[in-house]
């Protein structure tokens, strides 16, 4: 399946990237194909207009970046969002990357996997990104999975150091699966409008 992994810290330090890159290589190793959407190389500015605005205009400068993201979107079978904790909130660079669209999310479920370099994990911007991710049309599944301490749980390049971690991973995106395969039918079958 194909999965858009978003990743919304734009911070030159970032252990984002890393949260990613263990996420994508555990997504590959299931046979699905992970597509890494980076808040920081796309470079979007602030929202001043949503992309179905914007799809009309051929010659507005971000044309061609956010249409490539529609398609991509319109593909996916689930998105899974990586997300840092600022302020027990959700990154501005996320939350930017997020409102660009609409449409393109229905009807496809999200996982949450949220870091921070304490011993929460990043939880506290869980809870605020579920009710965005809902109100945009991709509903959160009932997992979560938190990174605590995030830059001694996996290593620069993504992979596992802490004990447990691994199993941990895989029951969140055993569930995930099952969202994205069960609405992956229904969505065959139709959508409500």
């Amino acid at each position: 399946m194909k999965v858009p992994v978003l990743l919304g810290s734009v911070r030159s330090e970032r252990i984002g990237l890393r949260v990613a890159e263990y996420v994508m290589r555990q997504l590959r190793e299931r046979g699905h194909e992970p597509v890494l959407v980076d808040a920081l190389v796309l470079d979007l500015p602030l929202l001043d207009k949503m992309y179905k605005e914007i799809r009309t205009q051929p010659e507005h400068p971000l044309q061609d970046k956010l249409t490539g993201l529609a398609n991509l979107y319109r593909e996916a079978d689930g998105f899974l969002v990586v997300s840092a904790e600022y302020n027990h909130s959700i990154p501005p660079g996320l939350s930017n990357l997020l409102d660009y669209f609409l449409e393109e999310y229905f009807f496809r479920p999200s996982g949450i996997v949220c870091y921070s370099a304490g011993s929460f994990g990043g939880v506290r911007a869980a809870m605020q990104l579920r009710a965005l991710l809902g109100e945009v049309g991709m509903p959160s599944i009932s997992s979560i999975l938190p990174v605590p301490k995030a830059h001694l749980t996996l290593n620069e390049e993504g992979r596992s150091l802490a004990p447990n971690f691994d199993q941990r991973s895989a029951k969140f995106l055993d569930e995930f699966e099952w969202y994205m395969r069960a609405l992956r039918a229904e969505r065959q079958n139709g959508v409500p409008y």
